[in-house]
């Protein structure tokens, strides 16, 4: 699920960062940078694991800001295809469930991927599936904790195509990284139906 990726870049740190000592200043610029950011097919950033390298600071002209070239670790998000997963069940459609893990939302189960005898259920908005023709269908529910295997991630360059407002606003509404998955196999689904 997390992966260790080095990177090698030029961070700036700022005047009012020379107060910290070095390294703290570093890691504080590294982490300004990319957490919380997605990096294409690398995956999404979480924090600096640890700094391995990092030049002597350079003053830029007339910013004040001090360049240093840095090499260092990152964590990433990143599952693997066929990895087992728990999420929240944010909401559902019926195209699919989308689930939401606690720093991640963009993960998707397409009503392919769901069991056998799945059904949307429009006036709740929810699926539901019917294990047992006799009893009462057992409902995916929006909140429910779920366990989903990854199948496959999607990858949306943000670039915009041209300079006019409505392809900035549109490369904005695309999620630059997001997951598909299944819960067919037996185990996958809202957790409590197996306990």
């Amino acid at each position: 699920m997390f992966i260790l990726t080095k990177i090698a870049d030029l961070v700036q740190i700022r005047p009012d960062h020379f107060e910290k000592p070095s390294h703290v200043a570093i890691e504080d610029s590294i982490n300004a940078k990319y957490s919380n950011k997605v990096i294409q097919k690398i995956g999404l950033c979480i924090c600096m694991y640890d700094l391995l390298w990092a030049s002597e600071g350079l003053i830029g002209h007339g910013s004040g800001m001090v360049n240093v070239n840095v090499e260092f670790r990152m964590i990433v998000f990143r599952p693997f295809k066929g990895e087992t997963i728990f999420g929240r069940i944010s909401e559902a459609s019926a195209a699919g469930i989308s689930v939401r893990t606690d720093f991640f939302e963009d993960i998707f189960i397409e009503y392919k991927e769901l069991p056998e005898n799945t059904q949307y259920n429009h006036d709740e908005k929810a699926w539901t599936w019917m294990y047992d023709p006799e009893s009462d269908p057992m409902w995916y529910d929006r909140n429910e904790m779920v366990r989903l295997q990854i199948v496959d991630e999607t990858w949306q360059d943000q670039t915009p195509e041209s300079t006019e407002q409505e392809a900035v606003d549109k490369a904005k509404r695309q999620s630059p990284y997001g997951i598909k998955g299944t819960m067919m196999k037996e185990g996958l689904g809202v957790c409590l139906w197996w306990e």
